[in-house]
């Protein structure tokens, strides 16, 4: 740490721990209070805690038996894609109510918004059956309300809750706390538990890249992720659920009532209720609850969609990589599939910001004879949560393209064909008005769940101030902080891509958390689920490959040369690429582009076909933001420097 470094540290720590330290006694006895408030009644005397019946779960019991079948072949799972954000918030909501033993959930957000406390109200139901439930979620993105934090603390004896790796020992630090944190602790502060996933009865598990907000599921108003999980039933599960048990008894998980804030609400209140709910849309919530006691339902939007693999991995990191001298690459086994790669390699990303690990990787496949094809789906400035990542995304624009030979499709923020079913993943108006139904549309049996919003009163299209995925707090930004979607041309919802994904010769799939960057490889831990099974890989690359389609992406490709200067418009971008600092060189390398379809254009082409400039159409390098270029360059300059390091 730099001279300066350490004497600012001085006063930041000490105002910071004069104010949040707590003694042990204290602590204590906070803890008492939680664990003798926790309500011991049961609603059930059942031996199945009065489990809803579910063909969801009941894959689990084909895939066992049909292991037990046949013991000398390789085990059998079902595996199930979940696309839509409906269909993704529809089968948590049927498992839960499935559970006969056990709930374990991690998570990296978990928000108070409606499909939040739809999760934790199912949580607490199910709690009071009988069934052991235990939550875990990353300090940095946890319920952001102590007196939720405190009442779930001490809700029922059958519910656990615990943070990890909370800075200074704190629920919800202030931003002295996250300054000090980030100067003084910066790699303490930044090793995040980036893991999300559900295990119900050891059986059944669900893992992939949503958390627990409404933006997850397409219930928000103004911004929302296409995102992606999968469903895993069958002997795999065992493997999510110790590793999850390795998080939850490490010594950075630390139980909600030990801490000092929560602690503080506990000393005063006791434990208190929790918080009424109250939702902005209570029919969309109303209409989901029956969705998922509808067997029927969940057996046609689920359960016969479901796939018959074979061998399920759960590559998942441990919760060692964040301990003293603890390996800083993510032990994913990731590196071994991509570098296998024979024809073609599908990735999907939300933040194209490759690692150094990931860059070997990719230079040595490019550097075959016969290189794999690299397609790649990632975001558009436009469609983006978090423009500072963009800005690396745009630096090596050039070094991807050119040198990588990437086949790159930028996700917009209005895409034409977009995996969102009306009757499930409703984007509501933001301030409806009292006593008005939600507009109807055409969906699943019993009833609709409305139509997509506006703007939600946001005047210039900037997106409301709230806390999305990977995105963190400027420490010299408050007001308007340069890791906010951009405003943008259009109105009502926009999205934003946020899977993560790879189909390595149509033979692989892979669905997880790992975004492939820096901040994967070292400060987060990370898991994704690998089926190695042709139907499955061809099913995820079916999705992919509608997002990059026309109408959904803008491909990238290079720019046809100028007839005076293209050596030194290359030259000069190679050389500026190679800085440390963002370039701001005018003439790029590659910009995106648009199909337009015509009598000599009936199908999109390949951007290295001979005709490719006849049929695409140049949109820009930042097509349908609204801001001019001299605003777009000073805000990628502003997170460059105020917000980049502690993000990446």
């Amino acid at each position: 740490m730099n001279h300066w470094l350490r004497w600012l540290c001085v006063p930041l720590l000490l105002a910071t721990t004069a104010c949040s330290t707590m003694s042990d006694r204290k602590l204590d006895r906070a803890a008492a209070i939680a664990v003798a408030g926790r309500n011991a009644t049961l609603d059930c005397d059942r031996p199945d805690r009065c489990a809803v019946p579910s063909e969801l779960r009941d894959l689990a019991g084909r895939a066992f038996a049909e292991t037990a079948a046949a013991p000398d072949a390789a085990p059998r799972h079902y595996a199930l894609i979940l696309d839509e954000g409906g269909e993704a918030l529809l089968a948590r909501i049927n498992l839960l109510r499935s559970a006969t033993d056990k709930i374990d959930l991690q998570t990296y957000i978990f928000d108070t918004d409606d499909s939040a406390r739809m999760v934790i109200e199912e949580l607490l139901a199910a709690a009071r059956r009988g069934v052991k439930v235990r939550l875990l979620i990353d300090q940095l993105s946890a319920i952001s309300d102590l007196q939720v934090l405190a009442a779930l603390a001490g809700a029922h004896r059958n519910l656990e809750l615990r943070i990890y790796n909370p800075t200074f020992n704190l629920a919800m630090p202030d931003y002295l706390d996250y300054a000090a944190s980030v100067i003084c602790g910066f790699r303490r502060f930044n090793q995040r538990m980036h893991n999300k996933l559900l295990v119900v009865d050891d059986v059944v598990g669900i893992a992939g890249g949503r958390n627990y907000q409404d933006d997850y599921y397409d219930w928000d108003a103004e911004y929302n992720f296409r995102d992606r999980d999968v469903l895993v039933a069958g002997p795999a599960v065992a493997a999510m659920e110790h590793n999850f048990a390795l998080y939850w008894s490490d010594k950075r998980s630390v139980p909600a009532e030990h801490l000092d804030d929560v602690a503080r609400v506990l000393l005063a209140q006791g434990v208190p209720p929790l918080p009424a709910t109250r939702p902005a849309h209570p029919e969309r919530i109303g209409l989901m609850s029956r969705a998922a006691a509808d067997a029927a339902l969940v057996r046609e939007r689920l359960v016969e969609r479901a796939l018959p693999v074979g061998e399920v991995s759960y590559l998942a990191d441990l919760p060692e990589k964040h301990h003293e001298g603890g390996d800083d690459t993510p032990s994913l086994g990731l590196a071994e599939l991509l570098a296998g790669a024979r024809e073609e390699i599908l990735l999907q990303t939300p933040y194209l910001v490759l690692s150094d690990e990931a860059l070997d990787i990719f230079r040595g496949l490019r550097a075959r004879e016969q290189p794999p094809k690299v397609l790649v789906s990632t975001n558009s400035l436009a469609a983006t949560d978090n423009p500072i990542v963009y800005a690396l995304t745009y630096k090596y624009k050039r070094r991807n393209v050119r040198e990588l030979g990437f086949d790159i499709y930028e996700y917009m923020p209005f895409p034409a064909d977009p995996p969102v079913d009306p009757a499930l993943g409703a984007r509501w108006p933001a301030d409806p008005q009292p006593g008005t139904p939600p507009p109807a549309r055409s969906g699943l049996p019993g009833g609709s769940l409305g139509s997509p919003g506006g703007s939600g009163g946001v005047d210039d299209g900037q997106v409301a101030d709230k806390l999305r995925t990977e995105t963190r707090p400027s420490l010299l930004s408050t007001s308007t902080p340069a890791n906010r979607p951009v405003p943008v041309d259009g109105e009502g919802p926009r999205t934003g891509l946020h899977a993560k994904s790879v189909v390595i010769d149509r033979r692989i799939g892979v669905i997880g958390t790992h975004n492939f960057d820096p901040r994967s490889e070292t400060y987060n831990t990370e898991a994704v689920v690998v089926i190695e099974d042709p139907a499955f890989a061809q099913a995820l690359a079916q999705s992919i490959e509608r997002d990059i389609a026309p109408g959904n992406s803008w491909v990238v490709a290079p720019r046809a040369k100028p007839p005076v200067l293209s050596g030194l418009n290359y030259s000069m971008g190679k050389v500026l690429e190679a800085s440390p600092i963002l370039d701001l060189w005018p003439w790029r390398y590659a910009t995106n582009y648009v199909f337009q379809p015509g009598p000599d254009c009936p199908a999109p082409l390949p951007r290295r076909d001979p005709g490719f400039h006849q049929c695409y159409v140049s949109v820009g390098d930042f097509p349908e933001v609204d801001l001019g270029p001299k605003s777009i360059f000073t805000r990628m300059l502003t997170a460059f420097g105020a917000g980049l390091v502690p993000i990446l």
